[in-house]
């Protein structure tokens, strides 16, 4: 694909300047890593140029071996830096020792620096030799070498700091700090280039692996008005640069190959045990703790004082058997024994809980053909403590294509062992990412507590990498704590090459055109360009102008999960991809004389999403979104339907709530005898809302006869996409109709949806009704092992008085057994009753002010 191929350079420009004193150098090389440097642990040279004596001291005569000895016991507690901010370069795994890729990369005997200088040109080469500094502290060399001249840049000599800021013989950073003073601006920044070598993925033949990152950015030590046209041309530079550097490194060593990976899932799943814990570790976890120990040292004082203690004599208003307190510090003493007990109590019935809850295992086997996510859950470090106690109740919700897998419950630990493996049915497109919730336990209805969360992305992660994955959680309290959890992740195509050409055919259906099917070659090349993995395949490409400040000629390239754009105009490149379920709206713009009579498309993303192609949008809107201006299309229609179809392939549903409703072939609830729900029977009822209001039963039934009043009550209780259908006769005097909504955050953290069926029917006297409902959940935590049953008897007090009586009963219906029946069934009523007090207050009010 010719759009694919890099152009050369014919402007002399600023930017080009740079890009090409980068784009053919060595050493401005990276480094790999995943974390961040701080500016604190990077060291800058204070001098432009070193001359090639202070290269050499003392530690010159010292083996590198050990030197690298040396300061490992310095290095060694050191945290793993995380990737530079200017970006990753590279992140290949390698089938070698780390410590033997840090020897090929670093060791003063090895001819790879010097093997690359002279494929990119590079003259006088001169690596100092390893030395260490502040007192034994920092291991650090100099390397000095001149790029060959241009025709946009002369020589120009740099100097290059390398310095060990991690190093305990399997986890190896180095940070690399450029200077070329002799640059335009060249005194004003520092190029640092971070590398990190850590262990890499299993392989099935049990040899050791490595990973490399590579991140750079640019440290500016002083302020100027070039900034971002210097990061822009270091930028491409600097990716130039390495691909060399990776061909070089594959030719030494090999590459991990991502089959090599996969076929040892079955291997790894396998080796998962569920260890079941011990009667008294799991006790020592619960009673272990301040609480508890406090309780009974309490306890134990109280019973001594008993038996030491002389009977008093009866005074003030006591008789015998009953001793009441004689001063306000024995009522507080009193008071506080009461609230110790109460909770140690707490504890004791959490206990209960958890011997039940052991070892379960919620893992379901996946359906169907298609990609296939497997994740394996296996553990978790340092969770925030929210419990009074000092310890939570975790559990782990995974979301990835509108679907959602729960771990089980772990109580009263800050560390927990899942070791619990969930599949997701398979699914015709791949997916683009994973969301990981970490939340505390508390009742299905209760704002749940975060305790951390997590976004795994599969166009920008490599699939080896996360076979085992030990992720940080984001959030304030994980953040605090450091929280991570260990995964292992597997996405597999189970359909092989039929996926991708059922994919192309179901998008011409959509397109209404042919969609020629790219060859491997250039899949690769598209792969390439935007760093994608090789799951990812081309389905289109259209030349357009993406316009900024000035329109840029290029290409956009459409794929299952991504849309990017790419242009190489004069050595100066734009490059940039988003997910298609990053965009919030698109946006066809009519034709106007700057886009020369073609319409165009506007591409608006959701807030926060879409940051790393920032660089590439036209403007920023007033809710914080990304709005990107694509213009100049040579066929607008084929690539409007185009766009338009993929991005709704991916937003839409999975499954479609609404057309249960609306089918005549509904489940049917009520039984003929009764006129009641069938099974309403089993749930045993309860009132959870009794009041008289000041309006007559006529009045209040407005609640229920789907206007705008129920509407509007019922959005700002926090039913979402509030539907219904309308009452329909099932016979003499009773009616029947389906709802449908969802929660909101507010009234449920957890999300998920209500299908429910209400049945009326007037009162044997005439003077009110009775409304009966079976409401089942789906998406809430536990949601499948209940339905709600609600009874609404609404009769008219005195005519008088013009007012009625509501009572509200609740009955719960279990369709599964588990051991949270008591927390659950308290938990409900309590909501209920509250949701129920606020709905009739809202409506009492409303109606009362139509008046």
């Amino acid at each position: 694909m010719d759009t694919l191929k890099e152009d050369k350079p014919n402007a002399v420009t600023f930017v080009g300047r740079v890009y090409q004193f980068f784009g053919g150098k060595n050493s401005g090389t990276i480094s790999s890593s995943s974390r961040d440097v701080s500016p604190e642990k990077v060291t800058v040279s204070s001098a432009d140029k070193i001359s090639e004596e202070q290269i050499v001291d003392a530690d010159s005569d010292i083996p590198y071996d050990e030197l690298l000895k040396c300061i490992i016991p310095k290095l060694e507690g050191v945290d793993m830096p995380a990737g530079l901010p200017g970006g990753i370069l590279v992140d290949q795994s390698y089938s070698t020792a780390p410590v033997d890729l840090n020897s090929l990369l670093f060791s003063p005997s090895s001819r790879f620096w010097q093997s690359l200088a002279d494929i990119q040109g590079t003259t006088g080469f001169q690596a100092g030799p390893w030395r260490l500094e502040n007192g034994g502290e920092t291991l650090k060399r100099v390397v000095l070498y001149t790029k060959a001249a241009t025709k946009l840049v002369k020589a120009v000599s740099a100097t290059e700091e390398q310095t060990y800021l991690k190093a305990d013989g399997t986890n190896f950073a180095v940070l690399l700090s450029v200077s070329i003073p002799d640059v335009p601006f060249g005194s004003y920044f520092r190029t640092e280039i971070l590398f990190c070598i850590m262990p890499g993925p299993h392989l099935p033949s049990e040899e050791q692996s490595s990973r490399l990152v590579i991140s750079w950015r640019m440290n500016f030590l002083q302020s100027t008005m070039m900034k971002s046209m210097i990061e822009n041309g270091a930028r491409q530079g600097l990716k130039d640069s390495y691909s060399q550097f990776v061909d070089l490194l594959s030719q030494n060593r090999k590459p991990v190959d991502l089959k090599e990976t996969a076929i040892s899932k079955e291997q790894i799943l396998a080796s998962l045990q569920t260890e079941r814990e011990s009667d008294w570790k799991l006790a020592s976890r619960f009673f272990g703790n301040f609480t508890v120990i406090s309780t009974l040292v309490a306890m134990l004082y109280i019973l001594i004082h008993i038996i030491l203690a002389n009977p008093s004599t009866i005074q003030g208003l006591e008789f015998p058997g009953i001793d009441l307190p004689d001063s306000i510090g024995e009522i507080v003493v009193c008071g506080v024994l009461v609230l110790q007990g109460q909770l140690f109590l707490n504890v004791v019935g959490r206990y209960l809980q958890a011997l039940k809850q052991r070892g379960s295992d919620h893992g379901v086997k996946a359906q169907g053909d298609g990609w296939l996510l497997t994740v394996a859950l296996i553990e978790g470090s340092s969770l925030a403590a929210v419990d009074s106690t000092g310890y939570s109740d975790p559990y782990v919700v995974f979301s990835c294509n509108g679907k959602t897998k729960t771990s089980s419950i772990k109580f009263q630990t800050l560390d927990p062992q899942w070791n619990e493996v969930f599949e997701f049915d398979a699914m015709d497109d791949p997916p683009s990412m994973m969301n990981v919730d970490v939340f505390d336990f508390d009742g299905p209805f209760d704002e749940a507590t975060s305790l951390g969360h997590a976004e795994i992305n599969f166009v920008k992660s490599n699939l080896a990498d996360l076979v085992d994955v030990r992720i940080p959680l984001q959030g304030n309290l994980a953040q605090t704590c450091q929280s991570k959890l260990l995964l292992r992740v597997f996405l597999n195509n189970t359909r092989g090459n039929d996926i991708v050409m059922e994919y192309i055919t179901k998008m011409e259906k959509e397109v209404g055109k042919k969609i020629v099917v790219r060859s491997p070659q250039t899949n690769s090349t598209f792969q390439k360009l935007f760093g994608l993995p090789p799951e990812e395949f081309l389905i289109n490409d259209f030349t357009c102008h993406l316009k900024r400040r000035m329109p840029t000629q290029g290409r956009i390239f459409l794929s299952p999960r991504i849309i990017g754009f790419h242009t190489n105009l004069f050595g100066h490149k734009t490059n940039f991809f988003f997910l298609w379920e990053d965009i919030d709206d698109i946006q066809v713009v009519p034709p106007s004389l700057a886009t020369m009579g073609s319409p165009s498309l506007l591409i608006i993303l959701r807030k926060g999403r879409g940051t790393d192609a920032k660089h590439g949008a036209k403007a920023v809107d007033p809710d914080g979104r990304l709005r990107f201006h694509f213009q100049s299309f040579v066929s607008f229609n084929v690539a409007n339907r185009t766009i338009m179809a993929l991005w709704k392939a991916r937003a839409l549903s999975p499954e479609q709530k609404m057309q249960l409703l609306e089918e005549s072939g509904a489940r049917n609830l009520n039984n003929e005898e009764s006129g009641s729900f069938l099974g309403l029977e089993d749930a045993k009822m309860s009132d959870v809302f009794s009041s008289a209001i000041d309006l007559n039963s006529n009045s209040l039934m407005e609640l229920f006869n789907g206007g705008p009043l129920e509407k509007s009550v019922m959005e700002k209780l926090g039913c979402v996409d509030y539907s219904l259908s309308p009452w329909e006769t099932v016979r003499a005097d009773v009616y029947q109709r389906q709802i449908h909504y969802k929660f909101d955050k507010n009234l449920s953290r957890y999300g998920g949806e209500v299908t429910s069926t209400q049945q009326k029917s007037p009162l044997p006297d005439k003077k009110g009704w009775l409304i009966e409902e079976v409401m089942a959940l789906q998406g809430v935590l536990l949601g499948d092992y209940f339905n709600l049953h609600f009874r609404y008897q609404i009769e008219d007090l005195s005519p008088k008085l013009r007012a009625c009586n509501v009572i509200v009963s609740l009955g719960i219906a279990w369709l599964k057994s588990t051991s949270h029946q008591k927390r659950i069934t308290k938990n409900v009523i309590s909501n209920s009753s509250l949701r129920l007090t606020d709905m009739f207050t809202r409506v009492e009010n409303e109606l009362l002010q139509a008046k």
